[in-house]
């Protein structure tokens, strides 16, 4: 917080905003830079401007817990790289925000734990690393699920105890799913043009569906996870969440790399390319594509008939898959999570300051917590923190096993099996329903679709969503799903459904949404 509110302060008498942010991608900034009709930094002050009058007044949209306090210097800086003729790229000054468990000098990395308020090692990741070596400005750092999510069973998405609950701008007494909930409130509330979220299980798709966002879940190995807040070293990647499918392929490329530190990235850079530039939406006339379905309320069917009557119409193949059962798919993978967020979480906190971070273990974090209950637990508690603190090492059988068995059934008994059994080049379901009520006594309330998200997680593989459109004026996306290092096979074909479907709806930051008797006994 001590970064921010001298930031608002100052914006708020500063000079009117230049340009028209709120619906701008990448893409179109790109342009307006190499044109000259904006700079990068009256870009800045713009989307500054807006957070200023959205994030803590107005709809009050909590979705930003720091802002870079050098945003406009390093704005100011890559206005004279251009002038000067050196370019980085097409995200030469151009503003991206990074979820708040993403490490980036000089700001605070917290994950929403009062534990790391002060976590600051002075080091990139190499994820901002890679977006500052393409000329990005990391505007700041989104709220998010606190410890992405993964504290307690009854958890409430968007709530951290640093950042307060952040709200979904389609209806602010809607879930923003997570755990990259500010990431995505952000970028579609228009306070910058992409984000990089992070996902163990649904943490990208999620949010991206509920609030009208392309968001990419890549393979597990083509970003490195190095000096990001671990959950699950099985599971866990970076991801862009963005306006666009074109925004995300951008995002992609520039995120792509090997680090020492993330053994799961030795081959990364056999998979590097411009992702954006090889878009071709043309190549889903070739495509076939393996359609999923299961139990969702009339409405939400019907935007998803017509999501395929459209990939129909763009001449691919569509082949109607059925999902093999996977039974205990997810109890293996549970089993795995906490025996992983243990011993990364451990490994993790090592590498902290000790004058900054008192936490050393997993056991210290759940004693801070209980010291500190009426600000970390008001909501709900952390049997997740205690259920992963009574595992064993990473050599114990039983982990080995639910690895094996979770890595199989989600896997090759299950994606690949469904794309060989039905020669697909991937598959496509629903991604979730519509966002469900913020609900403080019981939390989230995941009913309905978005099994879908299980065994591309679980399994490594990458996940694409896409816009799908409104079910009561609130959003649902259309999954692409693939295997691994298929990314440019879902983005051509996310690409050439976006176009021809055309679909995207500015939020209205609406109090409530008004969901109608329809949906009664579909949605929580």
């Amino acid at each position: 917080m001590k970064c921010l509110l001298p930031i608002l302060a100052l914006l708020l008498i500063a000079s009117p905003v230049q340009a028209q942010v709120e619906e701008a991608t990448i893409a179109s900034l790109s342009a307006d830079l190499a044109s000259g009709r904006t700079s990068s930094e009256k870009m800045v002050r713009a989307y500054l401007k807006r957070i200023a009058a959205m994030d803590r007044k107005g709809p009050r949209l909590n979705s930003i817990i720091t802002l870079n306090p050098q945003a406009i210097a390093q704005a100011r800086a890559l206005d004279a790289e251009r002038r000067a003729g050196k370019l980085r790229g097409p995200l030469h000054g151009v503003p991206i925000l990074l979820k708040d468990n993403i490490e980036v000098a000089g700001m605070p990395t917290t994950v929403g734990s009062l534990a790391l308020a002060r976590n600051d090692p002075g080091r990139d990741s190499p994820v901002a690393a890679a977006l500052k070596a393409k000329g990005a400005i990391i505007l700041g750092k989104t709220n998010l699920s606190e410890w992405a999510n993964f504290r307690s069973e009854r958890s409430m998405s968007g709530w951290s105890a640093v950042g307060g609950l952040t709200r979904n701008p389609y209806a602010l007494d809607r879930t923003t799913c997570g755990s990259s909930s500010g990431s995505g409130a952000a970028v579609a509330a228009g306070f910058a043009p992409g984000a990089i979220g992070s996902e163990t299980n649904g943490s990208v798709i999620c949010p991206s569906s509920m609030m009208g966002l392309v968001g990419l879940k890549p393979t597990i190995g083509l970003i490195p996870r190095t000096h990001i807040v671990p959950i699950s070293h099985s599971q866990d990647t970076a991801g862009p969440m963005a306006r666009s499918v074109r925004d995300v392929a951008i995002l992609l490329s520039a995120l792509i790399a090997s680090d020492p530190g993330d053994p799961a990235t030795a081959d990364a850079m056999a998979h590097a390319k411009d992702y954006a530039a090889a878009l071709d939406p043309a190549k889903i006339r070739d495509m076939r594509i393996g359609v999923l379905r299961g139990g969702a309320q009339p409405e939400l069917l019907a935007r998803y008939e017509t999501a395929l009557a459209v990939l129909k119409g763009l001449g691919a193949t569509l082949v109607e898959v059925k999902k093999p059962a996977m039974e205990g798919m997810s109890a293996a993978s549970y089993d795995v999570l906490q025996y992983e967020f243990k011993a990364d979480l451990n490994a993790y906190l090592a590498t902290t300051r000790a004058d900054q971070v008192q936490v050393r273990t997993l056991e210290d974090l759940i004693a801070f917590d209980t010291a500190h209950a009426d600000r970390e637990m008001p909501l709900f508690g952390q049997e997740i923190f205690a259920m992963a603190q009574a595992k064993a090492g990473l050599d114990d059988a039983a982990y080995k096993a639910a690895r094996e068995k979770s890595l199989r059934l989600a896997g090759r008994e299950g994606i690949d099996a469904m794309l060989a059994d039905n020669r697909a080049d991937l598959l496509v379901t629903i991604s979730y329903g519509p966002a469900w009520p913020s609900d403080t006594v019981w939390g989230d309330q995941y009913e309905g679709p978005g099994g879908s998200t299980g065994p591309a997680a679980i399994a490594g593989y990458t996940h694409l969503t896409v816009p799908m459109g409104l079910v009561r004026d609130l959003p649902v996306g259309l999954s692409f799903i693939g295997t691994a290092y298929a990314e440019q096979t879902l983005l051509d074909a996310g690409l050439a459904y976006e176009q021809a479907s055309g679909i995207h709806v500015r939020p209205s930051f609406r109090p409530t949404a008004d969901t109608g008797p329809e949906l009664e006994g579909h949605l929580p």
